[in-house]
């Protein structure tokens, strides 16, 4: 099979790689994890691209990851990546009883909802968010905290709620700014204004969860927009023989907007 030819040629650079590179040779879980998760980003950043072609790459360079982790394993004798292919096949099957079982989840809700009790149930999970990983981006951290709590139905029955508590956490962050006023660059930030501030993020992530918007994707496809439309507005003034950084910023604005019609 092309596939499975692939597959174990793969396996072979990889040991070769960590047989015979100084570099790979010194490698542990510890130094490769970062680089796992940067692939992982990079994967993110291509698929909402709607880039084939990159995607492509991001997607070899992230099962790579897996491999070399899994080599680091066998290495151990603790497993290998038949082991973790294996694993997470029976795993799969056996959270997808309404596939391969006699269960029944006729929506993606309630796939959601069966998966979640399973999970629970082989994870003997002491206190409702037992095995939240803390070093999560704090934007996934938020989302999955709040999916534990929903899961056992503490949560806004409807999406209006959630909105709700936004608007009223950002009227807190007012008043605190109000009484605690304007501070300045690079210094500590009032306390209740920081609190606050956490307030919104947190509530906003709520809104997007219900609204089944990932909200580290949302954020990150934004600011590459706007990444790229200040660059546009940048060469926009720069055709005029003008530093956009120098402009006041009535002027720059107007680049901006230039910049966002042919973006449309």
């Amino acid at each position: 099979m092309a596939l499975a030819d692939a597959l174990l040629d793969l396996q072979r650079l990889t040991e070769r790689l960590r047989r015979d590179c100084p570099w790979d040779r010194e490698q542990t879980a510890r130094t490769i994890v970062p680089h796992t998760v940067e692939e992982a980003y990079e994967v993110a950043d291509a698929a909402l691209a709607g880039s084939t072609e990159k995607l492509l790459d991001e997607l070899g360079d992230l099962l790579f990851q897996v491999y070399f982790l899994a080599l680091l394993l066998a290495e151990k004798g603790s497993s290998d990546l038949e082991g973790v292919a294996r694993a997470v096949h029976e795993k799969l099957v056996r959270r997808h009883p309404h596939v391969f079982g006699d269960a029944e989840a006729r929506t993606p809700g309630r796939v959601r909802e069966r998966w979640d009790e399973i999970k629970r149930t082989e994870e003997e999970r002491e206190g409702i968010f037992h095995h939240v990983p803390e070093s999560l981006p704090a934007l996934l951290y938020a989302r999955k905290v709040q999916r534990r709590a929903a899961a056992i139905g503490f949560e806004y029955p409807e999406t209006a709620g959630a909105l709700a508590d936004l608007d009223d956490e950002v009227r807190e962050l007012k008043r605190a700014l109000a009484e605690a006023g304007e501070t300045d660059p690079e210094t500590e930030p009032h306390a209740h204004v920081f609190e606050e501030m956490g307030d919104v993020f947190f509530a906003a992530v709520n809104v997007a969860r219900r609204l089944n918007v990932d909200p580290e994707l949302a954020l990150r496809t934004m600011t590459r927009r706007f990444v790229d439309r200040v660059e546009r507005a940048e060469r926009f003034a720069a055709e005029e023989e003008k530093s956009f950084a120098d402009l006041e910023l009535a002027e720059q604005d107007r680049y901006f907007d230039r910049a966002k019609e042919q973006f449309r």
